[in-house]
């Protein structure tokens, strides 16, 4: 029986020397990789009580909506800036050299609606920490956080998603 971290390619040194990169790809192109990461994604989020999956752009929606799906939610898309049709609002967020920008339509999460946030995977926490900026705009209540996979060494548990509920589905150490 394979486990999901059978299906995760780590490449020694890349983006540059001393970085082992996890590669979730490999999970996406599995047919078994792929159903098992959203089978338990399904399985952690089955007795939480939510009306909407908000996934980011573009693995977010990959792992989110699926899962939406299989549970019977709205999914909600959280885009880079410029890509939504209708009224929107955004929030910036820094990024390694730089700054990002994502946008959801304004009405998208219902004031009072009970959010998930999904996403392929969580270092620093800079994206969703925006995506939970937006929820809360909104008037929504982010109520879980679910990710396929952690580098814990950013400690984005104790930074910026401090305070919400966090869970991953597999934990490496670097950052």
């Amino acid at each position: 029986m394979a486990n999901l971290e059978d299906f995760v390619t780590t490449i020694p040194d890349f983006p540059k020397p001393g970085i082992m990169f996890r590669d979730i790809t490999t999970i996406i192109q599995s047919p078994v990789g792929f159903k098992m990461a959203v089978d338990m994604l399904v399985e952690k989020l089955k007795d939480v009580d939510f009306d909407y999956i908000v996934g980011s752009e573009s693995r977010g929606f990959i792992f989110g909506a699926p899962v939406a799906y299989a549970l019977g939610k709205g999914f909600v898309l959280a885009r880079k800036k410029g890509k939504l049709p209708r009224e929107c609002i955004s929030e910036s967020y820094a990024l390694e050299y730089g700054e990002a920008t994502l946008e959801m339509h304004k009405d998208s999460v219902p004031a009072g609606a009970k959010v998930v946030i999904i996403d392929d995977l969580v270092a620093t926490g800079g994206t969703t920490k925006a995506i939970i900026n937006m929820v809360e705009k909104l008037d929504g209540k982010v109520v879980k956080i679910g990710f396929v996979l952690e580098l814990a060494g950013f400690d984005s548990r104790n930074n910026a998603l401090k305070g919400y509920d966090v869970f991953s589905l597999l934990t490496y150490p670097g950052a």
